[in-house]
């Protein structure tokens, strides 16, 4: 029997759209297309693959309302937040501007009598297999870097977001990538693992869930296939005793809120010096009282239902069980609270690190505030963690926020921001949050492999 992935609207549990998945073999003719197709793409000047490339990014955000609507329907983001298209601009148009620096052969010697170089070749296939809840400006992370760099990409979107991946292959073919180049597919988990298993991709980039991340390293235990993984976080802020404590409270109660908290960046544990924790916490129940909770298509909402109602059984058991054991919750429940998919924005206090919610990932609209004395104690705190991607710390010394970040496990160190991924640097991760790394000229590395070349010149 065929079988169909169906993307269920959490607006209001119907089928917002259904696809039907390829086969083993059927997937296979879609990766051989590919290879077949690679090494032409590869040696087109790279200026060219630039502007093509380009070309799709700009196609795709000419569809931008359309593209809105059609996220709020598929995960639940506000309209009023837009599309993904700013962040996806910017990503693509750095990487497209660090590509010549970033591939450009590293020259040992260039002599009468040798030439000596290492260059960046690209791998291959790439199999990209994207997340549903930033469903383009993820993706874009790999994809754009991946086709500049002469590689050829099939990628698999997330269920929750099933048309996504059709949008930007469609927009990058119509903008004159050649459709073997980069191929739109649907697969199970299974046929996934077993496509890796027997080697037919040469890069797989993953993002997702620590268990998603598992099963993917297992498919491709022996194979040698290069692997690319983010698995999400539990990330902190620490407002240290010189904080500006306004700014503070906006950006983090922003970055543990916005996208009803699934974020794999987003802020879910914040530690706060002694002098700052009861201003800090007023601040952020005010401004968390302020979201208004309810229908995404409608512009006043503020915060919409989380992608699936498992999703927020999962954090509402993390919270349920972090009270029974003591937490403190500080937000009443919202009106449109449903008990299901549409949850009430959180803030928990009396929290330890024992509770589930303290060490576990809640990728929901939920954030733990704990006192500290000093930075040692907040070191000690950040760190106790399985994952390590980004910390916020709030500061007004660079030296200080240095000297705490060479001791931080973790890919990212922000002063004074949070939730946001500089294309000039790289996005990556520690522990269980994965390993590799996207953007900046190093994202461009992870996509090739090097090839040296000895040349010994004879003359007369």
């Amino acid at each position: 029997m065929d079988k169909l992935l169906k993307c269920i609207s959490p607006i209001d549990g119907s089928v917002y759209a259904e696809r039907q998945v390829s086969s083993y073999d059927d997937a296979c003719t879609l990766v051989a297309r590919a290879r077949g197709a690679q090494k032409n793409w590869a040696m087109r000047p790279l200026a060219e693959r630039i502007r093509l490339v380009q070309a799709g990014v700009a196609r795709l955000t000419a569809d931008a309302d359309a593209t809105t609507q059609e996220l709020a329907m598929m995960m639940g983001r506000p309209v009023r937040y837009g599309g993904e298209f700013g962040g996806v601009v910017e990503r693509a148009d750095y990487m497209a501007q660090a590509a010549e620096n970033a591939l450009m052969p590293l020259v040992a010697e260039t002599s009468d009598n040798f030439e000596r170089c290492i260059r960046r070749v690209p791998h291959g296939v790439v199999l990209v297999v994207a997340p549903w809840n930033y469903p383009y400006l993820t993706a874009i992370n790999t994809i754009v870097p991946a086709l500049i760099a002469g590689n050829a990409v099939l990628l698999k979107h997330a269920t929750q977001t099933l048309l996504a991946g059709e949008r930007l292959v469609n927009a990058f073919c119509q903008a004159g990538v050649p459709s073997d180049i980069f191929q739109n597919i649907f697969l199970t988990h299974d046929v996934t693992s077993q496509l890796i298993a027997t080697r037919q991709f040469n890069f797989v980039n993953f993002t997702g869930s620590v268990a998603g991340g598992q099963e993917i390293e297992k498919a491709a235990a022996g194979t040698f296939t290069t692997l690319g993984l983010e698995l999400g976080g539990k990330d902190p802020g620490y407002v240290a005793d010189d904080a500006d404590v306004v700014a503070a409270a906006n950006t983090l109660t922003d970055a543990a809120m916005f996208n009803s908290g699934q974020c794999c960046c987003g802020i879910e544990r914040i530690y706060v010096c002694e002098q700052h924790y009861d201003d800090l916490l007023s601040r952020m129940v005010s401004l968390i009282e302020q979201y208004r909770l309810g229908n995404p298509l409608a512009l006043e909402t503020t915060l919409g239902p989380m992608a699936n109602k498992r999703f927020a059984l999962h954090v509402r058991t993390q919270i349920a069980q972090a009270i029974e054991g003591g937490a403190v919750a500080h937000i009443n429940t919202m009106p449109n609270d449903d008990g299901e998919g549409y949850l009430t924005p959180q803030l928990l206090t009396n929290v330890n690190h024992e509770m589930r919610i303290m060490r576990e990932e809640s990728f929901g609209p939920v954030v733990c505030l704990m006192k500290v004395k000093d930075d040692d104690e907040a070191l000690a705190r950040m760190n106790d963690s399985d994952y390590g991607l980004t910390v916020s710390l709030w500061t007004q010394d660079t030296a200080r926020a240095t000297r705490l970040g060479e001791q931080l496990e973790t890919g990212t160190v922000f002063m004074n921001r949070a939730d946001y991924l500089d294309p000039a640097l790289c996005w990556t991760g520690c522990k269980d949050t994965g390993r590799g790394g996207s953007l900046s000229v190093i994202g461009f590395h992870n996509l090739t492999r090097p090839q040296s070349y000895h040349f010994k010149k004879y003359t007369k």
